[in-house]
């Protein structure tokens, strides 16, 4: 066999070993469950991920929803990441995503087939987190995007997320209340983005700061919803920070620090 040949094959039997170690990970999902977030095209985007050295291993779930799998992985320096795939065979939550892509003059030119929609809600999640980084946002860092499978970092430690605000007291309230304010205030003038779906089950405690994740259904300010979603997240902020004894802003007075 030729060097080259041998090379080649190498190749192929480290693919293969990474992918049996990839899926052997997930002792606790059902195997319909990996046949649905793991169709060939998926597995196709984290073979490629793993041999561009973006990956290198892939656990088991950390959060699991109708219209995606989050899953513990590492690269090859040890640091932890996120992988979030998007489940291209659920069209339950299609009808809730297309007035926030429709508005969404970045995808304008996107087809209307479920797929495709999918493929648009990673990237525009992935985008969202590249202008809220930049607008020093504490978000999850985008690392990569490709088709429905988006690679961040991850909040957490030894594989455990995070705890969500609704999950974990608050030492400070006032002071966490202050710094989401002040979030918002930099992702609206700044990343130019309002959330969208803002709540205490979207705000990880991390090192005692509040760190702000899924965005991926964030509008640019520019959308015509813009105004009407920063409100509704004020009031889920206010509604969650007042029960536990915070003297929050007004909606409209925060409104106007946010985004005037």
């Amino acid at each position: 066999m030729s060097r080259k040949a041998h090379e080649k094959l190498a190749h192929r039997e480290k693919t293969v070993e990474r992918r049996d170690k990839m899926l052997i990970h997930d002792f606790s999902s059902e195997r319909a469950t990996l046949e649905e977030v793991f169709d060939q095209s998926t597995l196709m985007v984290i073979y490629n991920f793993l041999n561009k050295g973006i990956l290198d291993e892939i656990y088991g779930v950390v959060n699991a929803g109708k219209e995606a799998r989050v899953y513990w992985s590492k690269n090859k320096e040890g640091k932890e990441l996120a992988v979030k795939i998007y489940l291209t065979s659920s069209a339950e939550f299609l009808k809730g995503m297309r007035k926030y892509i429709e508005g969404d003059k970045r995808f304008k030119s996107v087809k209307r087939d479920t797929r495709s929609l999918i493929f648009a809600w990673a990237q525009k999640e992935y985008r969202n987190l590249q202008q809220a980084t930049k607008a020093r946002v504490p978000v999850p860092k985008p690392i990569a995007v490709e088709k429905n499978v988006l690679v961040m970092e991850f909040i957490g430690k030894n594989g455990v997320s995070a705890p969500s605000l609704r999950e974990q007291a608050i030492n400070n309230p006032e002071k966490a209340y202050t710094q989401l304010l002040v979030s918002l205030k930099r992702l609206y003038r700044e990343a130019e983005l309002v959330h969208g779906d803002l709540s205490e089950y979207n705000i990880m405690l991390w090192k005692g700061k509040p760190v702000i994740f899924d965005l991926s259904q964030a509008v640019p300010v520019s959308h015509p919803m813009a105004s009407f979603l920063l409100r509704r997240d004020l009031t889920n902020l206010n509604r969650f920070f007042s029960r536990l004894g915070v003297n929050v802003i007004p909606v409209e007075e925060a409104f106007k620090q946010v985004a005037c």
